[in-house]
């Protein structure tokens, strides 16, 4: 679970990076602003109820 937190907040810097650039795609930033939010509810859900993985 750790390792998919940290991959999904990579992906959402990449494409909130990527879309600021780019007017084209301009969508990924939308994209990566919501995957950073998913990843911090995530976070705040195991940090409140205290579940580990491992």
């Amino acid at each position: 679970m750790n390792i998919l937190l940290v991959i999904i907040i990579v992906v959402a810097i990449i494409l909130a990076i990527v879309g600021g650039l780019s007017n084209a795609v301009s969508w990924l930033l939308w994209v990566g602003i919501v995957l950073a939010i998913i990843a911090i509810i995530v976070w705040l859900l195991r940090l409140i109820t205290g579940r580990k993985t491992r």
